[in-house]
């Protein structure tokens, strides 16, 4: 895959959205304020959320190719705001040294393994940042703050979660359709829904128009990707039920 951000890229911002979502439920006003985007959580649900998650991958990564399914947190989250602010330090740190000791090469187990991601440590750990780097968003969103995702972290969140969460073989139940994805910052990336699934590209004028393409700010595809921003918050041109229906989409 081209166009990536390397490993230590990877593991670096990692770091980076991990210590902003620790600000965030480190000076919150309470911890209790539901997250609007992830309504049935509270701050300190989400904060739980991410550091047994990232507990979670750590043991996942460190049992090796093997493993046939995802290793359980070690460890109840504390609930007093200083050591809960800790333990997720403490959850990025086993994260990454287990990423660090695998290398992006090593096979691990994914869920993700009728897309057209690897199933390697690599692939996780790029999909580690954007659950976080859009958790972040989620806690900040609940105080009031939300920023933009990183620009870098956006657009490899583009082409994660369209070759990780969106491409698949299971057969597309509708007519056959073409949609684009344009960020604004200067990359595309088509997706072919048919009966063989769908099929990630990137760039868009190989074999003619789209059906419907959306175009705005690698950001906002991404928070309109996992449901954080609708469809009208970028510039759709062709048939917008298109990407209602991906949407909808639950594949077998």
């Amino acid at each position: 895959m081209q166009n990536l951000l390397a490993f230590p890229d990877l593991l670096r911002l990692i770091d980076e959205r991990s210590t902003a979502f620790r600000s965030v439920i480190a000076d919150a006003p309470s911890l209790d304020v539901r997250v609007p985007s992830c309504p049935e959580w509270t701050l300190r649900d989400l904060a739980h959320h991410i550091g047994e998650g990232r507990r979670s991958w750590a043991a996942t990564v460190a049992a090796g190719p093997g493993a046939t399914a995802k290793s359980p947190a070690d460890g109840a989250a504390p609930q007093d705001r200083a050591e809960l602010v800790g333990w997720l330090a403490g959850s990025t740190a086993v994260l990454l040294d287990a990423l660090r000791e695998a290398g992006p090469e090593r096979g691990c187990w994914t869920w993700w393994g009728g897309s057209q991601s690897p199933s390697n440590c690599g692939a996780v750990a790029r999909h580690q940042l954007q659950q976080l780097a859009v958790h972040t968003y989620d806690a900040q969103l609940a105080v009031g703050e939300p920023l933009p995702l990183p620009g870098d972290v956006a657009l490899d969140g583009v082409e994660d979660f369209q070759f990780t969460c969106c491409a698949t073989t299971s057969a597309w139940p509708h007519e056959p359709a073409v949609v684009d994805y344009h960020a604004t910052e200067g990359r595309s990336w088509r997706l072919r829904l048919s009966a063989a699934g769908a099929r990630v590209s990137r760039g868009c004028d190989d074999d003619g128009p789209a059906d419907v393409s959306a175009t705005g700010t690698a950001s906002d595809l991404v928070l309109m990707f996992y449901g954080r921003v609708p469809l009208d918050a970028l510039e759709v041109e062709g048939d917008p039920r298109i990407i209602d229906r991906l949407a909808a989409w639950e594949p077998a």
